[in-house]
């Protein structure tokens, strides 16, 4: 052990020990750098290829059961003939919802609590169609009892599958949101390391100059030129990647999120509209108002606002409009706020013509093929349709770029920090044989 110290002590022992320590902390930051990218590498690749679609399948989900409830009660309103399109569309609804359901239940992974949000909205489910049809059915022969069974189905719906969908589209809303913090939190502790790696190679360089008055130590110098590489290619490509990313969630995600919200209230507010027009104003609220047409009000409050002019500061629509990004983008959205303005019109002349009485006029006003809210409110939604698809593109292309900013970067600084490591002790190992 004295042998050992005394050794320490003369200048052979030193630049062993300086070799040792310089060619550890290389490895140490070419280990950590190769973990910190590979953990965002990660998690880029959850968003593009994971979290992402499941948020976006669950919107879809509660947008399905949504239009399902809508259209269930549109069948309703011509009287005992359900038209066939309507008929279509129920089904279509229906099997999307279902298929969206198993997908979820094969992708959710651990989480306990969505494993149960889906069970349970597995087992609503054909509760709610049963009884849609036994409504049908009754509708068919002419009861009145037909109109019973659908709103029991509809407040099922609103009370226990809707919200079901809602909790788990959060969920994975939220998930989303964890993937985007985990890709793009900066690398601290590699940079950290470089950095104190670098001065320390540097250090070394000055010690060996001021002991040897020779300027250049030809390993030293690589083993600085592999750190500052790899330091510069990690707060470069991380920066990078962080960019996109942060575009991809600003002109993507964000933009994708409040759309189908949008579409989502769109559905809410002509469900509401179409049970006002079956339950004829027998459902009231406590204050004695038309229930479903109270609800028609507060969707289309959140989705427009209250005035006709335009699309009210902080509504959905605004919202959209704000976060979309060029023409492509605008124009959906500016066609949405134009349709759902002549949407209230329509709904408001149904509505005066219902309160005079005339309920074949109003309902002509809501269910006919021309000049109808159900024609306006098709437009709305295909115009958010659109808007969603343009946003999805842009949220997969930014994407893509950040995550592929950090290909490569893992490896290459693993082996870069080793070439440099095994300069390092090269380096040393020159100036030990001076002293041989």
């Amino acid at each position: 052990m004295t042998r050992l110290r005394a050794a320490a002590t003369t200048e052979p022992g030193r630049l062993r020990t300086l070799g040792a320590a310089l060619a550890a902390a290389l490895v140490l930051f070419g280990a950590v750098t190769a973990w910190q990218v590979t953990d965002r590498a990660t998690a880029a690749d959850a968003v593009v290829d994971r979290s992402q679609p499941l948020s976006a399948a669950a919107a879809d989900l509660y947008r399905s059961l949504a239009d399902a409830d809508t259209t269930a009660a549109r069948g309703f309103l011509p009287g005992g003939k359900e038209p066939r399109s309507i008929r279509l569309r129920y089904e279509k609804d229906i099997a999307t919802a279902s298929a969206l359901l198993a997908e979820a239940a094969a992708s959710t992974g651990t989480s306990q609590q969505e494993h149960t949000r889906i069970a349970a909205l597995n087992k609503q489910l054909p509760v709610y169609t049963g009884l849609v049809e036994q409504a049908r059915a009754n509708n068919r022969q002419g009861l009145p009892l037909g109109g019973a069974y659908l709103r029991h189905a509809s407040e099922r719906m609103e009370k226990e599958l809707l919200p079901t969908a809602r909790a788990l589209y959060d969920a994975e809303t939220d998930r989303l949101g964890s993937d985007y913090r985990g890709a793009k939190s900066w690398p601290w502790a590699a940079l950290t390391i470089g950095l104190l790696t670098l001065g320390a190679l540097g250090w070394a360089q000055r010690r060996t100059y001021l002991r040897t008055n020779r300027v250049f130590n030809h390993g030293l110098l690589a083993a600085t030129a592999a750190s500052g590489v790899v330091l510069l290619w990690l707060a470069v490509g991380h920066g990078i990647a962080r960019a996109n990313l942060d575009d991809s969630y600003e002109h993507g995600a964000r933009s994708l999120q409040v759309l189908n919200t949008a579409r989502i209230s769109s559905l809410q507010a002509r469900g509401a509209e179409t049970l006002t027009m079956v339950s004829r104003h027998d459902v009231l609220t406590d204050q004695g108002k038309d229930a479903y047409e109270e609800r028609y009000g507060a969707n289309m409050r959140d989705l427009f606002g209250d005035g006709t002019a335009d699309a009210r500061p902080g509504s959905l629509l605004d919202r959209a409009r704000s976060l979309a990004d060029g023409a492509l983008g605008r124009d959906p959205v500016a066609k949405a706020v134009a349709e759902v303005k002549e949407w209230q019109r329509r709904h408001a002349a149904a509505r005066a013509a219902d309160d005079a009485g005339d309920y074949e006029g109003a309902l002509a006003r809501v269910t006919g093929e021309k000049g109808s809210t159900g024609e306006a409110f098709d437009q709305v939604d295909t115009a958010l349709r659109r808007a969603l698809d343009h946003e999805q593109d842009d949220f997969r292309s930014a994407a893509d770029d950040g995550r592929s900013a950090l290909t490569g970067l893992a490896v290459g600084a693993a082996v870069l920090a080793l070439l440099g490591a095994a300069g390092a002790v090269l380096g040393i190992g020159r100036r030990l044989s001076e002293y041989r």
